[in-house]
């Protein structure tokens, strides 16, 4: 387990090696690359958990774009990751496998990072949660398309694909339930990232901003809503540390959830003290409720996942023990 000083490190190198990527490269940065000479994948065996946090916070705080969500769940589902093999990840707003399997074969529909655009293969997985199956097929045979919606430049694509079941290698259910822990995980990361940056922008706005001859970081209003969102991006960095310390389905799909409403809450605060000026494309906050907005509906968004559980603690009739005080 790494400690507190190097995970601070840890954090620090890769989001000045990321933001340095970003400055230098015209918008053009290859942050894959950039992830790989830090040795993103041998972290990613060696400590996932702490692997998962230092990289997708940076991408977040950065809004930079890169596929190391693709590596994340091709370890968790027992492969080795590698730069030309893509993953079929589910649909927005869902975590079930994305692949149906019967006699005719495996369908499969749902959602892809950028490396579909340029990978040789994609793993699907499908089947049910308690019984998934995995099969690894030519990226040729799908039918790829880019995703528009709010935020193009996030890379997602929206993934099609029919094809004999016939090589399809049986996935013990841990390890799917692994995967989307992991990847929940990753998502709520990468949007704590995003709303730090959010905050960030909107206090250096409130120091910046004169009004009355004084900056508008004096006025009571401002001050609550900087305190609110503070608060919300505070308890979401609590969630996810109960998350990697009490590492299990339960403590990352409400890690997830608490990342949604973080998001919301953070963006509702930090646009009304930006005021105009953050409703315009000409400032960069924009760019991070975009990306925490599409984040939102990777692995379930934050509505679908409390009711999920909601329902589950009403049919079981027990609370679980999420951490240990």
């Amino acid at each position: 387990m790494i400690d507190a000083k190097d995970r601070v490190l840890m954090e620090e190198t890769v989001r000045a090696a990321v933001a340095h990527a970003l400055g230098t490269a015209d918008g053009a940065a290859d942050i894959d690359a950039v992830l790989a000479r830090l040795g993103w994948l041998e972290m990613l065996d060696e400590e996932p958990g702490e692997a998962v946090a230092v990289v997708f916070r940076a991408l977040g705080f950065t809004n930079a774009t890169a596929t190391a969500l693709d590596d994340v769940v091709v370890s968790a589902l027992g492969q080795k990751p590698r730069a030309d093999l893509a993953v079929l990840l589910p649909r927005f707003a869902a975590w079930h496998p994305p692949g149906r399997i019967d006699a005719e074969g495996l369908r499969a529909h749902g959602l892809a990072t950028a490396r579909a655009a340029m990978a040789r293969e994609i793993m699907a997985v499908g089947g049910t949660a308690s019984e998934p199956w995995a099969l690894t097929v030519p990226i040729a045979d799908c039918e790829v398309r880019g995703v528009g919606g709010i935020d193009p430049a996030a890379g997602l694509h929206v993934v099609r694909l029919e094809c004999s079941a016939a090589d399809a290698s049986r996935l013990d259910p841990a390890a799917w339930q692994s995967a989307v822990a992991l990847g929940r995980r990753a998502a709520a990361h990468q949007i704590a990232g995003a709303s730090r940056a959010m905050l960030d922008l909107a206090r250096t706005h409130a120091l910046e901003r004169m009004q009355f001859g004084r900056p508008i970081a004096r006025f009571q209003a401002v001050r609550h809503r900087l305190a609110e969102a503070l608060v919300a991006v505070e308890a979401l960095e609590a969630a996810l540390t109960a998350a990697r310390e009490e590492a299990n389905s339960d403590t990352a799909a409400l890690a997830k959830a608490v990342a949604g409403r973080t998001a919301h809450t953070v963006a509702r605060h930090c646009q009304q003290v930006l005021a105009g000026i953050g409703f315009t494309m000409e400032h960069p906050f924009h760019r991070f409720l975009k990306r925490a907005l599409a984040l939102e509906g990777l692995f379930g968004s934050a509505d679908e996942i409390v009711l999920d559980f909601g329902r589950r603690l009403l049919a079981e009739r027990r609370v679980p023990t999420l951490i240990e005080l």
